[in-house]
């Protein structure tokens, strides 16, 4: 799942306004660069306008992952047939939970349909396949996972931007440093934003002056409603196969059996399997 939705976000990047400058940090795959490496970036952060205590805050003490680099050299493709994936993902007893939150946040989502255009039953299909509805959104620090793969030299550019992300977040007031933990990758939140994306498409839907995608279900919902209508959610389509709103799913991560898994979960939500 996770390479998916890398694949993707590469695909269709979103680059902050420049963070390509970053990009001037050297990257390297000899561990014993890293320290230098970081005074660069943190340096490169702030002529881009990251506030010195924001770079401070969130990357002082930073230290490199090696795990993290095991995880990025270790991903498997995505093989599972559907009638596997789907049987993992659309268990009995999580579309039962998702049945009892899509009525217990009625009313949210009846407001973020009229704002963005997306059906509650996808947006409960995702949050419970991506988190298990926010159980396991991942503690790993954004901060060291995403520093870790900047200074690797396998995908440097991106996960850079990444990371320029990451100290936007957070300078914006929507997450303190604290709070950015998640996926190894540098995914964000409970339905796994990656910050780019982040930046892009979460939304304040709560009202309470931040777009907190790791406490507020109410902000992980409309975001993801926010981002699906930014690939071209239609308002009032299907979401079966073959549809437009389909390909959107594809859009949110590239693997065919993760759309199908969505789709046939937001019809056994609605009664439809």
């Amino acid at each position: 799942m996770i390479k998916n939705k890398l694949r993707m976000l590469a695909a269709a990047t979103v680059l902050l306004a420049g963070a390509t400058a970053a990009n001037a940090a050297t990257c390297s795959n000899n561990p014993a660069d890293f320290p230098a490496w970081l005074d660069s970036f943190k340096a490169e952060a702030a002529a881009n306008g990251i506030s010195p205590r924001v770079v401070n805050a969130a990357l002082s003490g930073v230290t490199y992952d090696p795990r993290v680099i095991k995880l990025d050299r270790n991903q498997k493709h995505f093989k599972q047939p559907f009638s596997v994936y789907s049987a993992r993902v659309v268990s009995a007893g999580r579309v039962a939970k998702g049945k009892k939150l899509m009525q217990q946040y009625a009313n949210v989502l009846a407001r973020i349909e009229k704002t963005y255009g997306v059906p509650a039953p996808i947006l409960i299909a995702i949050w419970g396949m991506e988190t298990d509805f926010g159980a396991g959104s991942g503690n790993m620090s954004t901060f060291r996972s995403l520093a870790t793969l900047s200074f690797d030299c396998r995908r440097s550019a991106f996960f850079t931007d990444q990371l320029m992300a990451a100290l936007t977040i957070v300078q914006r007031g929507d997450l303190s440093p604290g709070d950015m933990k998640g996926a190894w990758a540098g995914e964000l939140g409970q339905t796994q934003f990656l910050p780019t994306s982040y930046v892009r498409f979460a939304v304040d839907f709560d009202g309470n002056g931040h777009a907190d995608l790791r406490h507020s279900p109410a902000d992980v919902l409309a975001s993801t409603a926010n981002y699906l209508k930014g690939y071209g959610w239609q308002r009032g389509g299907s979401w079966e196969e073959g549809s437009a709103n389909f390909n959107v799913l594809r859009q949110w991560n590239k693997a065919e059996v993760y759309a199908k898994s969505a789709a046939l979960f937001a019809d056994k939500l609605v009664g439809k399997q």
